[in-house]
């Protein structure tokens, strides 16, 4: 049964309307109605559902697992399972492999189990923990306010006719700047400059910080000997070379094609 399916808008005892899985109405732990927010520990849902952020963000394991067990007995685990899959993005370090379990116990508590019942309740229990085990970190959040920040303070900088405070890490973007190896044959700007196959190969297709490995390399090498262009040996050399981590945008010139 999908969550749609399983929420239903029900009152609570003061004729409030909240969305709460049917089977779960009725009475709480001490055999009060529930109120149309509240969970069966007598709690408020949206209080639980921010100490499980909270737990995540500081990597507290025992009272994720509570806050996520919490929600999904009282008839909130799609309220749960949607939080979770926030937090994946919001309060976790980007790449960890946590937002591919979270997904997996999720659908496992709604599609082949019910959320509120035993089963669905572990998963909710392991998907918490999960969370909690992983590296916290702000870094999407931080980023997305600084850029916007910085989208704002250029723009009024712009107006006032002046420098911005703080600028966007790219700063100015156009060809012959620090970036230039951005634009290649695949835009108007490269193209206009007439930076082809050669400069793409050269340049535009390297990787780093440690480079191709080694049949990798033997690839690019292979496709720059059979290419129309006729690559000088310093030119494939450096295409397979690693990117060096200190200078991630610099670029010799090499004779005969479109260097920075």
């Amino acid at each position: 049964m999908s969550d749609d399916e399983h929420r239903q808008a029900t009152f609570g005892a003061g004729g409030e309307l909240s969305e709460r899985d049917p089977d779960a109405a009725g009475v709480n732990d001490f055999g009060d109605p529930k109120g149309a927010d509240e969970t069966d520990g007598g709690y408020n849902r949206y209080a639980v559902s921010s100490l499980l952020q909270k737990a995540v963000r500081r990597s507290d394991e025992e009272v994720a697992a509570w806050a996520a067990w919490e929600l999904a007995r009282s008839g909130f685990a799609w309220n749960l399972w949607e939080r979770l899959q926030l937090y994946v993005v919001e309060d976790l370090r980007a790449g960890q492999d946590v937002a591919l379990l979270v997904d997996r116990y999720e659908r496992l508590a709604n599609d082949r189990w019910e959320p509120g019942e035993w089963r669905g309740r572990l998963c909710a229990i392991h998907a918490a923990l999960a969370c909690a085990r992983a590296t916290s970190s702000r870094e999407g959040p931080n980023a997305d306010e600084f850029f916007r920040n910085a989208a704002s303070a250029r723009a009024e900088a712009r107006e006032r006719g002046e420098d911005p405070p703080v600028d966007f890490p790219v700063g100015e973007f156009e060809p012959d700047g620090e970036y230039d190896v951005a634009f290649d044959k695949h835009t108007g700007e490269g193209s206009r400059l007439g930076r082809d196959a050669e400069f793409f190969k050269t340049h535009g297709a390297r990787v780093g910080p440690e480079g191709e490995d080694e049949q990798s390399a033997r690839w690019q090498r292979l496709n720059m000997a059979l290419h129309d262009v006729e690559f000088s040996e310093d030119q494939i050399e450096h295409a397979v070379s690693a990117v060096d981590d200190n200078e991630k945008w610099a670029e010799p010139s090499f004779d005969g094609d479109d260097g920075v």
